[in-house]
């Protein structure tokens, strides 16, 4: 629970550090499709199917479907879609790119390289963001850094891992997310958000001073 808040992690590994960080974690034993909770949700969902080698990959049957979901999922409550940079889960379900604005559900993409948070390749990511102002984004704790290895490199855990510090800023995310009740209402936001002196510039081309997050307003 996060400040009287659960906070669930869709389509997390087995061995995710969520599950260390208090989170309620829907790996691949939990069906996902069967969330029904109201709290704000990180989501992780395959991605073979929608990245820039989609053409070489083989996704499962039903595969894509949990892409679509998570963003429903995402809309409905608030929260985060993480996702490679171009991954085109973006054209298929209507969601902005990074310096496109925000869409009709108030969600914004950010992008970021996972190498400032810890990961050891760079790792462009998109997050697709819901139920918070851009400019109420918690301080991210990324510190520009030279990737140390290609992401081809990686075994698969090394690549579909996400660094802890990563995890946390996301649960700081999520944390703040304005509720979203029946039909839709959003009540305020959760005391304590906000910046609180990061260096992130609104508008569009402008990026964080740490982390290069590229904001989508």
């Amino acid at each position: 629970m996060m400040g009287g808040r659960e906070i669930s992690v869709l389509y997390a590994r087995r061995d995710s550090l969520y599950r260390r960080l208090g989170c309620d974690v829907w790996d691949i034993d939990r069906d996902a499709l069967l969330f029904d909770g109201s709290d704000p949700v990180i989501a992780h969902p395959p991605c073979r199917g929608w990245g820039r080698m989609k053409h070489f990959a083989k996704p499962l049957e039903g595969e894509l479907d949990l892409g679509r979901h998570a963003v429903k999922v995402v809309r409905r409550n608030g929260g985060v879609v993480e996702h490679p940079e171009g991954s085109t889960l973006w054209r298929d379900q209507g969601m902005p790119r990074p310096v496109e604005g925000a869409d009709k559900h108030g969600g914004y993409t950010l992008l970021l390289n996972q190498c400032d948070f810890g990961h050891r390749a760079q790792k462009p990511t998109w997050l697709y963001v819901v139920g918070i102002d851009p400019a109420d984004i918690p301080a991210a704790p990324a510190v520009l850094t030279q990737p140390q290895k290609l992401l081809t490199s990686l075994n698969q855990r090394e690549r579909e891992a996400t660094p802890a510090k990563l995890a946390m800023w996301l649960i700081d995310i999520a944390s703040c997310i304005d509720r979203r009740g029946q039909g839709g209402l959003v009540e305020p936001a959760q005391p304590g958000c906000g910046p609180a002196g990061a260096r992130i510039q609104l508008g569009k081309h402008k990026t964080a001073a740490a982390g290069q997050l590229q904001l989508g307003l």
